[in-house]
């Protein structure tokens, strides 16, 4: 067997490796806090479902539009790390401020500001992925880097129900636990990330000669790019967000103790599926996956509804294939924009993919509270996965695999 002459060509990038560290700890960080805000908005801070909706969907929409800004700004200035280092340590900033709250607005205006930094790193982050991997390896980079950020969703609320235990349920003093992960990630990313040469030479020939943000430049964007925008606006309007799973595990019993799990095991099937997926998108291709992924989602929420009757078995069946349906898309849609916008508005695409999606979840989660308080969780379950079996002809439709083309380094 003939080895390959180039070492990339067969090989992930170590920055590939480091920003998926980087996720692991954060989202380390963020779900050992956020696996139990919803329920602790709802039934310590009195707020409605409907409330918790709106909050999910307002701060993941503030991260997702300020995306559009952080990936432009990137594409202008011709970097991307430092932008990430900013998002990802504003993020650190606000773990303190949740064991120090003492009142609703407190933990709102934590989530606020923690979604800003989400939005300011997200695109930057995304886009340096591609930026330093070869096209051939793009689907198992951004599995990979997936992965290991549902890694750190995982071990979150394990540490979550392990110090709970431990400190005998002294939630205040448990979340002070999730600075130190928080500290390690923007340590990480600081220290241990170089920026690819190829980003500073490619962008800085976009950029030359222009004066601050041209968002026109959304123009040159080509149509396979907006056909994978499309998809995602379609497939976030089918999957309800976690904070639902969370609530409907608390309404069928799961008590307040044991709710992490829910975000445990959802972020372990997540986790253990998205790097596989993405090595296997290179036999299959991405239409037969994102296909079995909105099947398998359709299937988790008919379970979720109870429609399919298995019981709490059901109910952790459910939410295992709603991880599952995430390893199936996610790290596949984001190779797909990589794949289908040019260099130098690479940063300016992933922000316009994550606008998107944050505007269909403002739009869902909002809807999806709406509905569950005036038809009830069952039947919002139930509508969901019709939804989600729907979008399986847009699917055929819209989605064209592309041919890898040879890109310059």
């Amino acid at each position: 067997m003939q080895l390959p002459s180039d070492p990339t060509s067969s090989r992930l990038p170590r920055t590939v490796w480091m920003l998926g560290l980087v996720s692991l700890f954060m989202d380390m960080s963020s779900e050992l806090i956020h696996a139990l805000l919803p329920v602790y908005m709802t039934t310590v801070l009195g707020l409605s479902v409907l409330s918790v909706g709106v909050v999910e969907g307002i701060a993941e929409a503030t991260a997702s539009m300020l995306k559009v800004v952080s990936g432009v700004w990137s594409d202008k200035i011709g970097s991307r790390k430092w932008l990430a280092v900013a998002g990802y340590g504003l993020s650190a900033l606000t773990k303190p401020l949740f064991p120090l709250a003492s009142g609703a607005g407190e933990v709102i205006a934590a989530r606020f500001i923690d979604r800003i930094g989400k939005g300011i790193r997200g695109a930057p982050r995304d886009a340096l992925v591609a930026d330093a991997t070869p096209p051939a390896l793009r689907n198992a980079a951004y599995g990979l880097r997936q992965s290991l950020d549902t890694v750190g969703a995982v071990l979150g609320p394990l540490a979550a129900i392990g110090l709970l235990a431990v400190y005998a349920d002294n939630l205040r003093l448990v979340l002070w636990f999730g600075v130190i992960p928080a500290i390690i990630a923007v340590a990480i990313l600081a220290l241990g990330v170089r920026e690819p040469r190829r980003v500073q030479a490619g962008v800085a020939t976009a950029k030359a000669g222009k004066k601050g943000m041209d968002w026109r430049a959304a123009r040159e964007l080509p149509p396979a790019f907006w056909q994978v925008v499309s998809l995602a606006a379609l497939f976030t309007l089918a999957r309800l967000t976690e904070a639902f799973l969370v609530l409907r595990g608390d309404q069928i019993g799961v008590s307040v103790v044991w709710i992490a799990l829910v975000t445990l095991v959802l972020s372990l099937a997540y986790a253990l599926s998205a790097y596989p997926v993405g090595l296997l998108a290179a036999h299959w291709g991405r239409k037969r996956l994102f296909g079995l992924g909105l099947a398998v989602l359709a299937a988790a929420m008919l379970l979720l509804g109870g429609v399919l009757p298995l019981g709490m078995p059901g109910f952790w069946l459910g939410v295992a294939l709603w991880g599952l349906h995430m390893g199936l898309t996610q790290g596949l849609l984001s190779a797909a924009v990589a794949e289908a916008a040019p260099l130098q508005l690479r940063g300016t695409a992933f922000g316009l993919y994550h606008l998107t999606i944050g505007l269909m979840q403002l739009l869902a989660a909002i809807g999806a509270g709406w509905l569950w308080q005036t038809i009830g969780a069952a039947a919002l379950f139930t509508l969901a996965a019709a939804l989600a079996l729907l979008c399986l002809p847009a699917l055929w439709l819209w989605l064209h695999e592309q041919p890898t083309t040879k890109e310059e380094t």
